[in-house]
């Protein structure tokens, strides 16, 4: 690659990380504070939750509507409960897996409120979602970000967990606008 393009390539990149910036951050709030306000609408959610900072040797996760939530990253971008360990097999690489899930904006938690919900859980004609499991390249897989698929590592086929998911790992059309979720996800295998 020569000076040129090299340039060329740099000021590319660079307009559009500067475009991603100013797209993330609404009329009255910077970049900086739209992550402030999602740590705490996070952290006032998990303030009524027991968490795990270590997950479970073999996988040994305590499950039920009461179940802690453990932590799945090392910067606290995702945080899973185990609602109902499933008795499938694992997930293979690149295996065709169907979900279902309601989700939640944490910014609208108040701790004492029903939040309001959108997903397919409990709609049959909104039909089943899907990924291949750890295929990124596919933008069927990665439209759904990368929390998603984080259970599957170390639950099998038919789990169901709740799973509190930072922007930078949620769906990826909405990674600018600094959103955490609550998932409520059931895994299941292709019947195909």
């Amino acid at each position: 690659m020569n000076i040129s393009n090299r340039i060329s390539w740099l000021a590319v990149a660079a307009l559009t990380a500067f475009a991603a910036v100013l797209t993330a951050c609404d009329d009255d709030k910077s970049y900086a504070e739209l992550l402030e306000e999602e740590n705490k609408a996070v952290n006032l959610y998990l303030a009524d939750q027991t968490i795990e900072t270590t997950l479970p040797e073999d996988n040994d996760f305590i499950t039920g509507e009461d179940a802690p939530y453990y932590r799945l990253d090392n910067d606290g971008n995702v945080f899973m409960q185990v609602v109902k360990k499933g008795d499938g097999e694992m997930a293979q690489s690149d295996q065709l897996i169907y979900f279902r899930f309601m989700r939640y904006n944490l910014i609208n938690y108040d701790g004492v409120n029903t939040m309001p919900g959108e997903g397919n859980s409990d709609y049959v004609e909104g039909g089943n979602m899907s990924f291949r499991y750890q295929n990124f390249t596919l933008e069927s897989s990665s439209a759904w970000g990368m929390a998603i698929q984080m259970p599957l590592q170390y639950l099998p086929l038919n789990s169901e967990v709740r799973l509190v998911v930072k922007s930078q790992y949620g769906w990826t059309s909405e990674i600018s606008s600094v959103q955490p979720y609550l998932y409520h996800i059931r895994f299941y295998k292709s019947q195909i």
